[in-house]
């Protein structure tokens, strides 16, 4: 049994009990009783203290089996503040430079060009008015995407050509097929969400010399404690793991058609492989929210995290500055920046958010989402399994009742 933090009175960490508890009966009365969410596991914490848990709902409808404290969730895009933590540990180790030229460790992306005009197969191209670097791939400005995305012909090439870790056999395999698509853009110009985290997976693996599944598990996961994380679910745990959902078209509940996470996978996806527990992932914001540590485990150094943590989008615009019209991404856009893997709060006027200025956030394709305060000292891990993250907007919702019930500064 996965254990939590325990829990501490709301009102000695400056929380409203009462406006802490009427999210879980927004929770129950407005998602799960209609059915309209399986599940529900809220974990609310101040300064390394638990002072909020609501679990509702069933980790398996058909079997009817309630959702637990140590059930295990697809995390999805989660997966992807993770690897870029992996990364920027060996940046600090000296081992690759974010201003690193991508090709310099992936030599067939030497030639790469950006998309003018055509069909996949006939596209005509242009070349990148400028190298993509490293930053690109964690910043998501490098001109990748993905084949989900459905409004390009590149992602129409990207759907043909499988280009997707979950479908590749390995991550030098997808990095390769990469090499043969034009960019959506020149590197630095926009933004696009893609498979940018799966190549910075890939460059992980080649700077420490191990593949990339192990040095997430024996650097990241094992250290922090996070012994329910990792590429696939073992046998002991099949059954905690929790079903996937879609909406049908009658509006219930239907298990999602994908991946059962029951073996290590052939590409293991820094953009969204991992499965693992909402106390396993609370263990890794605290480690976010206190610069880099957690329990004498440093990962990377304060100065690395607050690096990680700013704006880095061009010219320090929001995503609605840069992304284009009617992309997917986890993340709202207006007052929204986006840094070294993750996304955070530049402007709460245009957010419509009560949130900290700095508060950084993502989230995955199953509706889970997490977000750290530095300034309140807050870390909230919110976990269900509905696909795609965009029915409902229960996660802007869920932020927006527990800012409104600090009623005491950190």
């Amino acid at each position: 049994m996965t254990t939590t933090l325990p829990l501490a009175r709301p009102a000695a960490l400056g929380f409203d009990g009462e406006r802490l508890a009427r999210i879980d009966r927004f929770l129950a009365e407005r998602y799960i009783e209609p059915g309209l969410l399986p599940c529900a596991l809220l974990l609310v914490a101040r300064k390394g203290e638990l002072v909020h848990k609501c679990v509702l709902g069933h980790a398996s409808l058909a079997k009817k089996k309630r959702l637990e404290e140590d059930t295990i969730f697809r995390i999805y895009s989660m997966t992807k503040p993770v690897t870029s933590i992996a990364l920027m540990m060996l940046v600090e180790e000296g081992r690759i430079s974010l201003d690193d030229p991508v090709a310099r460790w992936i030599p067939s992306w030497r030639e790469m060009t950006v998309y003018r005009a055509g069909q996949p197969g006939a596209f005509a191209t242009q070349p990148v008015d400028a190298p993509m670097r490293v930053i690109d791939l964690m910043r998501h400005t490098s001109g990748l995407t993905y084949g989900f995305q459905n409004r390009t012909n590149v992602d129409a090439a990207y759907r043909s050509l499988r280009l997707d870790a979950f479908e590749a056999e390995s991550l030098e395999a997808l990095v390769e097929g990469l090499a043969r698509v034009p960019l959506e853009f020149s590197p630095g110009t926009s933004w696009n969400y893609g498979v940018s985290t799966d190549v910075v997976g890939y460059l992980v693996s080649l700077t420490s010399g191990l593949p990339f599944d192990e040095f997430v598990r024996t650097r990241i996961l094992v250290p922090l404690g996070m012994h329910d994380t990792d590429f696939h679910v073992p046998e002991a745990k099949v059954a905690r793991l929790a079903e996937c959902y879609v909406r049908s078209a009658a509006g219930t509940l239907a298990p999602a058609q994908l991946g059962a996470f029951l073996a290590p996978p052939r590409a293991p996806s820094g953009g969204g492989g991992l499965v693992g527990t909402a106390a396993d992932y609370l263990r890794f914001c605290e480690m976010l929210r206190r610069g880099g540590e957690l329990g004498g485990v440093r990962l990377v150094g304060p100065r690395t995290l607050a690096l990680m943590c700013m704006n880095h989008l061009p010219g320090g615009r929001d995503l609605a500055d840069l992304a284009p019209p009617g992309m997917f991404s986890e993340a709202a856009y207006q007052g929204m920046g986006f840094g070294l893997g993750f996304a955070m709060v530049t402007d709460p006027a245009r957010y419509g958010v009560a949130a900290s200025p700095g508060e950084f956030s993502w989230g995955g394709m199953a509706s889970t989402a997490f977000w750290v305060d530095p300034v309140e000292d807050v870390c909230v891990v919110f976990m269900t399994q509905l696909m795609p993250s965009s029915t409902y907007p229960v996660r802007r919702e869920l932020r927006t009742m527990v800012n409104a019930a600090i009623v005491e500064p950190a």
